[in-house]
C-alpha cells in the first residue's frame, strides 16, 4: 500500500494529518476553558442535528489520525515526517488487521468530507435563506468585535 519511506506525498499526508491532529486536540481544549455564546434560536429538530454533527466531526476528526498511525503501524510502516523523522511501530505487526484499518481510515475520510461538506451547506442556508445569524455566530469573537469597532 505505502510507496518507500522517502515518498513525498506520504510524507506531506502524514505531516498534516498530524498537524490536523494537534489542532484538534487543542481546539477540544480550548473548547473546555472557553467560554461560549448561547447559540441562535433554531427549531428543536436543527438544534438536535447541529449538536449531531458537531460530535461526529469531532469523532471523524479524531478517529481519522488515530487509524492512519494504527493501520500503518500494524502494517510495519513508520510514521514518517517531511523532515525525515520517523516514529517506528510500537505495534506487533499484523498485516491484514492493518490493511482493514488502514481501508476504514479511508472509509472514515470520505464521509468526514461529505460531513463537512453538508454541514459547510447548511451554514449557507442558514445565512442567505433563514437569515438566522447561525453562521454569524461560528466566527471567532475577536472578529465580530472587529467589525463591530468599524474596523
Amino acid at each position: 500500500m505505502y510507496a518507500h519511506a522517502s515518498d513525498f506525498d506520504r510524507q506531506l499526508h502524514e505531516s498534516l494529518g498530524l498537524c490536523v491532529f494537534a489542532l484538534v486536540v487543542m481546539r477540544v481544549l480550548w473548547r473546555i476553558v472557553d467560554t461560549q455564546p448561547d447559540p441562535p434560536q433554531v427549531s428543536l429538530w436543527m438544534s438536535v442535528a447541529a449538536k449531531a454533527v458537531q460530535w461526529a466531526l469531532y469523532l471523524f476528526l479524531f478517529a481519522l489520525p488515530l487509524t492512519a498511525i494504527t493501520g500503518a503501524w500494524l502494517e510495519g510502516h513508520p510514521l514518517t515526517l517531511l523532515a525525515g523523522l520517523e516514529t517506528p511501530s510500537v505495534l506487533e505487526v499484523s498485516h491484514n488487521v492493518g490493511a482493514t484499518v488502514a481501508t476504514i481510515h479511508t472509509w472514515l475520510g470520505d464521509a468526514i468530507l461529505w460531513l463537512a461538506g453538508f454541514h459547510a451547506l447548511a451554514g449557507l442556508y442558514h445565512h442567505f435563506i433563514l437569515r438566522d445569524g447561525v453562521l454569524v455566530s461560528m466566527l471567532p469573537r475577536w472578529l465580530l468585535l472587529r467589525r463591530s469597532n468599524g474596523e
